[in-house]
């Protein structure tokens, strides 16, 4: 005769059998304290450690100008970018360092000296790319750059002072050939920011590489994949605008990929309205980023 069903769900039996009692009954308590640790070790609200000597090391990479025989054009409006982003770093405690119009070997070297330099004392890395590219590659004033390249410099097997820190690489570039189309939005409640008559829109016709392998890095685009990134002649790119009136508000305050996805709503409430490309008028761009960060990132006053 078949025995009857003890009611038991499917492994609930078998597992409890595996798990360790003492003379009790009770689990054991180095099972209890492996599941403890587990817990710890995925704590939701885990931050950086951002009470180091110092904030870390900005470097900025600034091309407006470029070799002849690359045909690419200059790129007016980026050294607004450069002093805006200097001046919001240096607010929020990095040692900034701004480098323009430098050859690709002039560039590998400054990435090559910070990833031999000592970080023990740092919170976090953060580098800024101004430039033109295509695919995945960006312009330095000769030649151009594989983005991967320079990010491997700071992974952990490279720069073990750098271990377990955010490193922070900012992309002010296009990213494909595409113009973003603007819809209507049903429940939109903020006004699209308009271009002066006089601050002429660009593009910065370039693409980066998306991912770059390792923990604790996160990367920031000045737009989606496959699209145009605009840039004013006097004012600077709508990225570099609007993430450093963000740092300049929020900054201190909210979470980094939450400041980013503040930057994300502010962009993508422009339009083009003032440029020689007349196809350009009223489109429309949105940034984004790739996190691989592991707990949550502040830059909280030191």
């Amino acid at each position: 005769m078949a025995s009857q069903s003890t009611g038991v769900f499917d492994g609930q039996q078998e597992t409890d059998s595996r798990i360790p009692k003492n003379k009790d009954g009770d689990a054991n308590i180095t099972e209890t304290d492996s599941l403890l640790s587990m817990s710890q070790a995925l704590d939701p609200a885990a931050e950086y450690n951002m009470k180091n000597g110092r904030r870390g090391l900005a470097l900025i990479f600034n091309h407006e100008w470029f070799y002849w025989q690359l045909t690419l054009p200059e790129r007016r409006g980026t050294n607004a970018d450069k002093h805006n982003l200097h001046t919001r770093l240096t607010e929020l405690g990095f040692e900034v360092k701004s480098y323009d119009n430098l050859k690709a070997v002039e560039v590998l070297d400054k990435i090559h000296d910070a990833s031999m330099s000592d970080h023990s004392d740092a919170d976090c890395f953060l580098c800024v790319f101004l430039s033109h590219g295509e695919d995945n590659h960006v312009y330095a004033f000769d030649a151009k750059i594989d983005i991967q390249r320079l990010t491997c410099l700071l992974k952990g097997d490279k720069c073990q002072s750098l271990v377990g820190k955010p490193k922070i690489f900012i992309i002010q570039a296009c990213r494909g050939a595409q113009h973003d189309e603007p819809v209507v939005a049903t429940d939109a409640t903020d006004s699209t920011v308009a271009t002066p008559d006089m601050n002429i829109t660009e593009v910065d016709a370039a693409s980066v590489y998306t991912l770059p392998a390792g923990a604790d890095f996160i990367m920031c685009y000045s737009v989606a994949e496959g699209y145009y990134s605009h840039r004013e002649t006097f004012h600077g790119s709508w990225y570099i605008q609007d993430l450093c009136e963000v740092l300049k508000h929020y900054g201190k305050e909210l979470e980094f990929t939450e400041l980013l996805t503040l930057v994300n709503r502010k962009v993508s409430l422009r339009s083009v309205e003032n440029c020689l490309d007349r196809n350009a008028i009223g489109k429309k761009q949105v940034p984004c980023f790739a996190s691989m960060l592991t707990k949550k990132l502040y830059l909280r006053p030191k």
